[in-house]
This record gives structure tokens, sequence and C-alpha cells, in this order.
């Protein structure tokens, strides 16, 4: 079964965390998920979180925590280990390249979308907190 290492970010602004929507012909089409991607031979998660957001979303973070959540599920397409961690946003509106949809929803609201489920303990976790920061 193939491995693939990921990272999310948990991107919090006035105390409301950002939510992004998988778009239609890909793996998990319109299941909800924090905004990464798939980290780089030579990067460390933290420079694959950087790289991106600045490619997907078209932002600058700066990345808050050593990680927040790591969770490694079985799809049908492979094991997704996924890791993360939260991130304060420092230049930039989230502009959709890859996503057809964001949200920011306070951490009690995180229960509103179908979120992918490599995704959800971090979002239990969240909601458990129901505080960012």
């Amino acid at each position: 079964m193939k491995k693939i290492n990921v990272v999310g970010a948990v991107l919090v602004e006035n105390g409301k965390i950002l939510c992004a929507q998988r778009g239609e012909g890909k793996s998990l089409a319109y299941l909800w998920e924090f905004p990464g991607g798939k980290i780089e031979v030579g990067e460390t998660p933290q420079e694959a979180l950087i790289r991106e957001l600045q490619e997907e979303l078209m932002i600058e973070v700066e990345v808050q925590s050593e990680k927040f959540e790591e969770t490694s599920y079985q799809y049908d397409f492979g094991v997704v280990n996924l890791t993360t961690f939260i991130c304060l946003l420092k230049k930039g509106t989230p502009q959709l390249t890859e996503h057809i949809a964001v949200q920011w929803l306070k951490p009690a609201e995180l229960n509103k979308v179908q979120w992918a489920p490599a995704d959800i303990p971090a979002v239990k976790k969240l909601m458990e907190m129901n505080a960012i920061l």
C-alpha cells in the first residue's frame, strides 16, 4: 500500500479556521480539508506547508506549532499520514487555485461541513478545545 506523507494547516484568523473544499475530479472530491499537500524530498513538514499554501492559496503563513495532530488513514489509493500545524496568516487573501470553496469557521462550527476522513481527528480536537491560541 502506497504511503503518502502530507501536511495540513489549521490556519487561524480572528478565532476562525480556514476550511477548504476539494474539487470535482480529485480524490475525495467535494470533501473539506485543512489546506496543504505532499511533503517533497528534502523538505521539512513546515517547509512543505509554507510552499503548498503559497502554491494553492497564494498566501504566506507563519507555522506556530511543532505539530497539532498526526493521523494515518487508509484510503483506497493509499495510506495518508497527515500532520497538521497551527498557522497564522502573514500576507495575502486565500485565492481558489486548487479548491472550489473556502470558509472561515469557528471551532464549534467545524462539523457543518463534510471532512475528509484523515482530517477528522484534528477537527474533533479543535471542537473539544473550542478556542484557538
